[in-house]
């Protein structure tokens, strides 16, 4: 039985419906049931359930607000994973545990490896680290699985703020010198799942294919949605935020070719499909 944290986001979300497509079992606390501001609140639920896998999937996403609120980031990434890894530990279960691109310093233009140098620029970056050390300290059974600039259908994110945007205006100054990948929770789902069935311990990445900037993905979303709506690139400096992000958040997928993992189609095609999802 697998054990699904933070089912109201977009990743929890999909990955329950990938597991209900292969017919296989799984649990979703509320957030009442499972908390992770308290050793207890993380703990109690894993103990009781006794799962044999927990994909740990919640987690502190408000990146900007973060600065002003570190110690509950930290609390929640850092104090919880930790927990909810102890937790693991004693029923016995594997754990996959959901990081983030920005563990990195966002320096260079090639893609990072999974053991490369970790140097985060922001306090959400440094609360992820914080959990990814405690998985790593306190389990042997772990997949560690750093992605990047998510969407998915349940919650918010860029695409859904950009067509949102364009309902009012025709004209977007978006950055152009951040360089990721979009990666949608539909692929990224279907990934987890095989994960789960394996004893392939480890740290991966997984994106979709191919790399863009902010300004990039935007002109896709817009031209795939059919919509005339003219994007300016504009560089960081021009666009201040509470939170420092990465200009290079390129991540290296030999990890999943040395496993034999199957790469995340393009984000261009996952753009699409998640379009007509947004349509149904």
């Amino acid at each position: 039985m697998i054990l699904i944290t933070g089912i109201l986001g977009q990743l929890g979300y999909d990955l329950a419906k990938e597991l209900t497509k292969r017919g296989e079992e799984y649990i979703a606390p509320s957030l009442e049931e499972l908390e992770l501001t308290t050793e207890a609140g993380a703990k109690n639920f894993i103990l009781d359930k006794k799962p044999d896998l927990v994909a740990h999937c919640a987690a502190y996403t408000a990146v900007d607000k973060a600065e002003s609120e570190s110690e509950l980031a930290l609390t929640v990434n850092g104090f919880g994973t930790r927990w909810v890894a102890e937790a693991c530990r004693e029923v016995g279960a594997k754990m996959i545990y959901i990081s983030t691109d920005y563990v990195f310093g966002g320096d260079g233009r090639t893609p990072y490896e999974v053991n490369d140098e970790k140097k985060p620029v922001n306090v959400y970056g440094r609360s992820k680290l914080l959990g990814e050390d405690a998985v790593r300290m306190i389990l042997e059974k772990y997949f560690i699985v750093r992605t990047s600039w998510v969407f998915g259908i349940n919650g918010n994110n860029f695409i859904k703020t950009m067509l949102r945007l364009a309902e009012t205006r025709n004209k977007l100054r978006v950055v152009n010198d951040q360089i990721g990948s979009p990666t949608y929770t539909v692929d990224l789902a279907k990934l987890l799942a095989d994960m789960a069935a394996t004893e392939k311990f480890g740290t991966y990445h997984a994106t979709n294919e191919g790399f863009c900037s902010w300004a990039e993905f935007t002109r896709e979303i817009f031209e795939q949605a059919k919509l005339d709506v003219e994007v300016e690139g504009i560089p960081t400096i021009e666009y201040p935020t509470p939170a420092r992000r990465p200009f290079n958040s390129r991540l290296s997928k030999k990890s999943l070719d040395e496993a034999g993992f199957n790469r995340l189609p393009t984000w261009q095609d996952a753009l699409k499909r998640y379009l007509a999802e947004l349509k149904d």
